[in-house]
């Protein structure tokens, strides 16, 4: 068993080993396809094309090759061969039905390749050959016509055609086609074929040209009518449709007996109508026709037929309603032959009678429904009946009392838009805007619960209080709207800013009262602003023109003021006033004991420091005379010093020999103080 695998593994390895040589040693380089005498060639030629394939090999024996030709990328041809000749594909006598793009495809032992398209095209077609199997046929009598397209080939359609006209037949192949000539004479008959190479279609020259020969059917048919003068409406005609006496060579035939589109009778060899007449205008055409195959002979005769009475007209009265009101429509025929109808009355119907309608001698008067409706009259004597137009009732919806308003707010000196609508009301709708009972002017607003729109300019405070509009929509009284009450606002003209207190100490601690007044329109909206700060200080709003802001001064609070006052309209800014805050009573005695204390203090400081610094420069020759420690008022304190200052009593009125008078003082005082 192991000895029969390693055969089979070295046979398949053996097999594998060789094939893969075969492809290493064999490539196709190139595959060329040309055409022969030429791509472009006439009918006729005999065309060659040649497949050239170029093979890189090492082997010395002959390769088989597979060429495959297709037209439109459609196969049309195989070939193996072992040649390493030039494939070559022949088209005997081309056509045009070999039109199209070649290509050749070359297989070698696992090895592909094809060519790049080439387009062959041929020009020139043969000139078709008619052939009919009669010359002269009777009408009716068809024929078998044969074109012949010699020597063509591929998907061909042939076309027929009598004079300048196609004969609605076409054929697939040369089979013969069978038509039937229409009219009698001479005709002469021509073919043409076409043949198709999708996408595109090769038409041919036209045919030979065959005379063709029709006579007239010897049969007819015959019409009589009685009487055919002095007809009325409703009168009875005797109508017969016949043939005459060859009728027996045409079994088949058909009989048909109109008049108008409306078919009166049908037969073989006889037809016979009895016919109301009734007047579809001055005159009526009555036709015979006869049918034999697929011939037609026609017989009409034509009779003058005078009206009985005329078409009724209906119409309504008034021309516009509106819902409830009474109408009147009368249904009248303006024509009668009075003398023909002998007296007898004509009979008036209304379409959709109503039992609370009245109707006399074709008037009919009833109430106007809720809804459109329409409405036909007809009129019956002599067993004719004639309708009238459809006339179409529309009930108009009455307006209702319109409302006045404006858009937007009404402000003094500029533009103002004003509406007027009714909320019930059949448009059209006419609107007219009124001052002081004067018309100022008007809208006609097509659309419902569409409001007229009315601009004016609003000059005065009161002007508005002037206004109202009317509305109508037809013959009715127009309805009124209530006059216009808005209020029109006066625009911010001007602003003033007071402060209180007026003069005066306006320092920390104390309260201000900033007073603005204005004009304009209230309610009013006041904000009270500093020239250094955007936001508001506060905001109000008042009835009133003026109105106040109450605040505790502090330093930070020196600054220039406004005020701003807003209504619907616009706003206005008020004059600066500028406050200066001064600092508190309390804090200026404060400051000013403070400073007074600092100075007090370093000139003590500086007195105690000299008389210090002048006792440790004392000789010991000085001599100091002092007083008892408690002196009386008159006692006298002398002090002798090295230098020769001398200070005395106070009281004695003795003189001080320091430069400073304060200085001297304050010696004085510390003196008495360090005794």
């Amino acid at each position: 068993m192991g000895l029969l695998l390693l055969l089979t593994s070295t046979l398949l390895f053996s097999s594998f080993h060789s094939g893969t040589a075969l492809n290493a040693d064999l490539k196709i380089t190139s595959v060329d396809l040309s055409v022969e005498p030429s791509d472009e060639v006439s009918r006729g030629t005999n065309v060659t094309l040649r497949c050239k394939g170029k093979v890189l090999t090492s082997r010395m024996d002959a390769l088989i090759r597979v060429y495959t030709i297709s037209k439109d990328d459609v196969v049309i041809y195989n070939k193996t061969t072992s040649s390493s000749e030039d494939f070559l594909y022949h088209l005997p006598e081309a056509r045009v039905s070999n039109n199209g793009k070649y290509r050749c495809r070359m297989h070698m032992m696992g090895e592909e390749m094809g060519s790049q398209a080439v387009r062959l095209s041929v020009t020139g077609m043969s000139t078709p050959i008619l052939q009919l199997s009669k010359a002269i046929v009777t009408e009716g009598e068809a024929v078998n016509a044969t074109c012949l397209a010699p020597g063509e080939t591929g998907s061909i359609l042939f076309n027929f055609y009598d004079g300048s006209k196609d004969i609605d037949k076409m054929g697939q192949s040369s089979n013969p086609v069978m038509f039937r000539p229409k009219g009698v004479g001479d005709h002469v008959i021509r073919c043409s074929y076409s043949v198709f190479v999708m996408p595109d279609k090769f038409s041919s020259p036209q045919s030979n040209a065959v005379n063709l020969t029709v006579k007239e059917l010897s049969v007819g048919p015959v019409l009589t009518i009685s009487p055919q003068d002095n007809v009325y409406e409703g009168d009875a005609l005797k109508i017969t449709c016949s043939v005459n006496d060859s009728m027996k060579d045409y079994p088949d035939a058909l009989l048909l007996l109109s008049q108008g589109d409306t078919l009166l009778n049908s037969g073989n060899t006889f037809v016979h109508a009895n016919w109301i007449v009734q007047a579809t205008g001055p005159e009526l055409n009555v036709v015979c026709r006869l049918y034999v195959r697929s011939a037609e002979k026609v017989a009409m005769k034509t009779v003058s037929v005078t009206e009985l009475f005329s078409v009724p007209i209906l119409q309504m009265s008034p021309s516009e309603v509106f819902q409830g009101d009474s109408i009147r429509l009368t249904c009248t025929s303006r024509i009668l032959s009075y003398d023909k109808l002998g007296g007898e009355p004509l009979i008036y119907r209304l379409e959709s009678l109503t039992d609370n309608m009245t109707q006399a001698n074709g008037i009919f008067v009833f109430k106007a429904k809720k809804i459109d409706f329409n409405y036909t009259c007809t009129v019956v004597a002599k067993g004719i009946k004639k309708k009238s137009n459809v006339l179409a009732i529309n009930p108009k919806v009455p307006v209702s009392a319109p409302k006045i308003s404006v858009h937007g707010s009404a402000i003094l000196g500029k533009e103002l838009n004003i509406s007027c609508l009714s909320e019930t009301g059949t448009p059209p709708i006419t609107y007219t805007l009124w001052k002081n009972n004067k018309q100022d002017n008007t809208v006609v607003v097509q659309e419902f619960h569409k409001p007229a729109m009315f601009t004016v300019l609003v000059s005065e405070p009161e002007q508005l209080h002037e206004y109202f509009c009317r509305a109508s929509n037809g013959n009715r009284e127009p309805e009124l709207s209530d006059k216009l009450r808005t209020a029109v606002i006066v625009p911010m003209t001007k602003a003033y800013l007071m402060v209180l207190p007026t003069s005066g100490d306006i320092s920390e601690g104390h309260s201000v009262t900033l007073i603005c007044s204005f004009t304009g329109t209230p309610p009013v909206t006041v904000g009270w602003y500093r020239e250094s700060d955007s936001n508001s200080l506060n905001l109000t709003t008042t009835k009133i023109n003026t109105t106040s802001y109450t605040f505790i001064l502090s330093k930070k609070h020196s600054d220039k003021y406004y005020c701003k006052a807003q209504n619907r309209a616009n706003f206005v800014e008020s004059n600066r006033v500028e406050l200066e805050v001064g600092m508190a009573k309390w804090k200026k005695l404060l400051i000013s004991g403070t400073v007074i204390l600092v100075v007090s203090s370093l000139v003590m400081m500086g007195c105690v420091l000299f008389i210090r610094s002048r006792r440790g420069e004392r000789k010991p020759s000085a001599e100091l005379s002092v007083k008892p420690a408690s002196p009386k008022s008159d006692d006298s304190l002398t002090v002798t010093l090295t230098h020769g200052t001398e200070v005395y009593n106070a009281a004695t009125g003795s003189l001080c020999f320091f430069s400073s008078f304060s200085l001297c003082v304050t010696y004085r005082l510390l003196s008495a103080f360090i005794i």
